[in-house]
């Protein structure tokens, strides 16, 4: 309105009020005096006398200025109202039939085409029985209320803007909270070592939505120590991520063979803007195709590295069980797949680990042959058996592991 106000003025008096501060403050002051009086009526009349002066003397300012008007200066900031309102119903997984009341926020609301297109958009007229210059401090001190035990009644659920998680092998971003989980939440996963004989475990905590660490925020770093020494995979880690109501982040990691735990306290998890936050999802959105690629990509050399190395193990360990052709078939079939791992072709990679496990089933059928034979060896006859003797042992197998709180 300033803008438009300033042009007209410069078409009738050939002077551009925005090159004198004070003219330009008293300008300000009058848009927004007018803004307000046409949130009440659909005509108000700008007067500035004595606004600035040139050679031939003072000029004024006077403007008639209508509710139509300001509606077509401001229409393109009265549309993008809407679009915080739809990002929200889509991570909440709503409809705005769903909605059982809108309450409006800042003063801005009280202009009638705001109210007209929220009615619209959300199907029913909007709440007004609150002051929306004093709706965001009503609602801090409630929340204050409730942080602080005072307030029982009420609970008020905030949720975290961007997922978090730990970078895991081949750098891609493993989440363990979700984007818009309700917090306080707690949730931990079962991770373990990359590399035999491995002792030390680096948890790199990130924030975002990509799938790689690299094109997302960390948060923080730290190194759990003292894991003894194994064959990869054998070693448990437990990470833990733990929001509490203040949105703070509590993250551990724990040996579940030795006990030893590390963790790390980060308070800034949300220090960021909501632009920040919207930037980032919009980053993710727009890479969300190249990001899968990738990820498919390193998930793909991951299962065949996996595979790759149990199968030379088995190989190292029981070589002496089949025949010398198998024996140099599946050493090849292991070369053939490391070259593929080299490349960028997941169906090269896939065709590779295929072929590996075909020709390496034969090794595989004359490891449990053996184990077979070994264990009927060493089984006692069922008239032998003692009496009291304890029962079989149960492996378990480890899965997330949700704790949601609240």
């Amino acid at each position: 309105m300033v803008n438009y106000l300033a042009d007209e003025f410069k078409k009738e008096n050939t002077v551009d009020l925005r090159k004198d501060k004070m003219a330009l403050q008293r300008l300000k002051e009058a848009a927004e005096k007018a803004k307000i009086e046409l949130s009440s009526a659909q005509q108000t009349e700008v007067n500035l006398p004595f606004i600035t002066a040139d050679a031939s003397g003072p000029k004024h300012l006077q403007i008639k200025l209508t509710r139509a008007k300001l509606e077509s200066l401001v229409a393109d900031l009265v549309k993008r109202t809407l679009d915080p309102c739809k990002k929200a119903l889509k991570d909440a997984g709503l409809t705005a039939a769903e909605i059982d009341d809108v309450v409006l926020v800042g003063g801005q609301t009280r202009m009638p085409k705001i109210q007209e297109i929220v009615q619209e958009f959300f199907g029913k007229e909007p709440h007004k029985g609150v002051n929306p210059d004093e709706v965001v401090a009503m609602g801090a001190a409630i929340q204050a209320g409730v942080l602080q035990g005072d307030v029982k009644d009420v609970l008020l659920l905030d949720v975290t803007p961007l997922s978090l998680g730990i970078e895991t092998l081949g750098g891609v971003f493993t989440r363990l909270i979700e984007r818009n989980t309700t917090i306080p939440v707690s949730k931990k996963e079962i991770f373990s070592t990359a590399d035999d004989n491995q002792t030390i475990v680096t948890v790199h905590v990130l924030q975002g939505e990509r799938d790689f660490a690299t094109d997302n925020r960390t948060l923080g770093r730290f190194n759990l120590e003292g894991i003894a020494p194994a064959p990869r995979g054998a070693a448990q880690v437990e990470v833990g991520f733990d929001i509490d109501a203040n949105g703070i982040v509590h993250v551990t990691a724990k040996d579940l063979n030795t006990g030893k735990e590390q963790k790390i306290r980060i308070e800034s998890s949300s220090g960021l803007s909501e632009a920040d936050i919207d930037t980032m999802v919009k980053d993710a959105e727009s890479h969300a195709q190249e990001d899968q690629e990738r990820k498919k990509l390193v998930e793909a050399r991951n299962t065949a590295d996996t595979l790759m190395y149990s199968t030379q193990k088995t190989l190292d360990e029981h070589g002496d069980k089949i025949g010398d052709v198998e024996k140099t078939s599946i050493e090849n079939a292991i070369q053939t797949l490391k070259e593929a791992m080299e490349g960028d072709n997941v169906g090269l990679i896939e065709g590779a680990m295929e072929n590996l496990s075909k020709v390496s089933a034969q090794l595989s059928e004359a490891v449990y042959a053996d184990a077979a034979a070994a264990e009927a060896t060493e089984s006692p006859a069922p008239e032998e058996a003692t009496v009291g003797a304890a029962g079989p042992t149960m492996d378990a197998d480890f899965e997330v592991v949700d704790e949601d709180k609240g």
